[in-house]
């Protein structure tokens, strides 16, 4: 697929195109089997259990999706649901119920990624899982409560606002998530997840055929095939990021007038959302705006100033913890509009502030690691990147580190990645060699570029950005690679022929 291919894809396609998801297929089965699809999605979470019972990535990674699966599969099993064409999904749970243990049962305790609504999800699903197993059960792991839960479940039916941004986790609150006092979108989703749409409508899924939200999930289960994404839709996002990563790296592009519209239009006082349903955040509005100055429109960021602290710009208000990938985009974006419009003074201090603060948070080896990505690959090219271009004569050794750093990184097969080697974490790398090392890495290039050309096969990338589980936004990460490969075929001559 070349850059023309994706953009025109983007349009016909304007939820997003995102990888199925365990944690969230595994809600449905439990919450909605009266859904279309449903003994589709119970052979998905069968078909993708590891031989060890366990579901999703290591490292901690695989607590959420395999409690999730578990659980679902245990309520098929007493259910007494169809068996579907292949797997057993008794055995598979009993599989499950044996990695769990292993997994909550380690010592040392290690802690968990950093992924949203964590704290809330595991005590919620080791509750469900417990109710089965009896005592002792599976213990919660530490630091984690099912006190919060208590106190949503109770604000909900009380009829009080619960934070915006938890409804896209509001499968958490079990039955008393009918109770949230919130407005479907125009689209028929709560909280862009199916599982939190789900989990609003309850018994009313299934008795109201021509609920808009009942509606929503059926078209996003057709489309999928039975098992549905984490996160949809992602508009803003998944536009914003494949606009702004081709555009950067000098790809032709020429995007409808109207998707360009419709970023503007996304953006309102406090920014812009991922898509409908979701709150605004300040990584989403970053990048569109950044997108939208690569093309020459220069957008006022003021709405940006909403996110601003003390020492660096949050994702949202009231975040716990801070993003490395936010505050390079915010220094993008900004530092994109001062080029545009260099009377804008007042957001110099802001680009030497988010510049400063991606400095002073890079790690001693050269490299970033942040909250929405699994791979430090993702935030050390978001961050060496954005400093290179505008963080100025300051940042020159902390740019140089991180091209240091990536090229220590290079695995034997030319490829990089934290697990394994994937096109996606290679492409990053890519990006980082080519737009910061010049022409000095031509060995390091072509070894990677040659691993990137041999494989083009989506079911083969792996997930690596966190939401509830990791997900793969597939349209962003093919950006990447055209990214990637468009740079070293402009100068095919000096990297490919060594």
């Amino acid at each position: 697929m070349n850059a023309d291919e994706l953009v025109r894809d983007l349009m016909s396609r304007p939820w997003g195109d995102v990888s199925p998801s365990v944690y969230e297929t595994g809600r449905l089965v439990t919450l909605a089997p009266w859904l279309v699809g449903h003994a589709e999605r119970i052979e998905y979470l069968c078909a993708r259990q590891r031989p060890d019972g366990g579901w999703g990535a290591p490292d901690g990674y695989d607590l959420v999706p395999t409690l999730s699966a578990t659980e679902a599969l245990l309520s098929a099993v007493d259910r007494g649901d169809p068996a579907p064409r292949r797997g057993d999904p008794k055995a598979a749970a009993r599989r499950g119920l044996a990695a769990l243990a292993r997994l909550l049962g380690g010592e040392p305790w290690r802690p968990l990624p950093d992924m949203p609504a964590i704290e809330l999800i595991v005590p919620h699903l080791i509750g469900l899982i417990n109710v089965r197993l009896g005592d002792p059960g599976l213990p919660i792991p530490p630091g984690m409560s099912t006190a919060p839960l208590g106190r949503i479940r109770g604000w909900l039916k009380s009829g009080a606002q619960v934070p915006e941004k938890l409804l896209h986790a509001l499968e958490i609150a079990g039955d008393s998530a009918t109770f949230a006092q919130t407005g479907v979108t125009s689209i028929g989703t709560v909280g862009a997840s199916p599982a939190a749409t789900a989990a609003y409508l309850g018994d009313r899924g299934l008795m109201d055929a021509g609920n808009p939200a009942r509606l929503h999930l059926e078209a996003v289960a057709r489309r999928f095939g039975g098992p549905v994404p984490v996160g949809l839709p992602i508009t803003v996002f998944e536009r914003g990021w494949v606009l702004s990563t081709l555009v950067r790296a000098g790809v032709p592009v020429d995007p409808p007038a109207e998707m360009l519209a419709d970023l503007v239009a996304a953006i309102g006082p406090s920014g812009s959302p991922a898509g409908p349903g979701l709150p605004p955040d300040c990584d989403t509005t970053s990048v569109a705006l950044y997108a939208l100055g690569l093309f020459g429109i220069p957008y006022d960021p003021e709405c940006l100033l909403a996110y601003e602290l003390d020492t660096h710009f949050c994702t949202w208000q009231g975040e716990e913890g801070a993003s490395i990938s936010t505050n390079a985009h915010v220094l993008d974006a900004l530092g994109r509009h001062l080029k545009l419009a260099p009377e804008a003074r007042r957001y110099r201090p802001r680009v030497e502030k988010a510049a400063a603060w991606l400095m002073a948070k890079q790690l001693p080896d050269g490299s970033w690691r942040d909250r929405w990505h699994a791979s430090p690959l993702y935030a050390t090219a978001c961050a060496a990147l954005a400093l290179r271009e505008y963080g100025g004569p300051a940042a020159e050794e902390s740019v140089d580190r991180a091209l240091t750093w990536t090229l220590a990184n290079q695995r034997d097969d030319g490829s990089w990645g934290r697990w394994t080697g994937t096109p996606e974490e290679t492409a990053y790398a890519l990006q980082i060699l080519l737009l910061i090392g010049g022409l000095r890495h031509r060995e390091a290039v072509a070894r990677g570029h040659a691993f990137l050309t041999d494989d083009d096969d989506v079911s083969e990338w792996p997930p690596l950005w966190h939401d509830k589980d990791l997900y793969l936004p597939v349209s962003i990460v093919r950006a990447a690679m055209i990214a990637a490969r468009h740079l070293t075929q402009q100068n095919a001559a000096t990297y490919l022929q060594i």
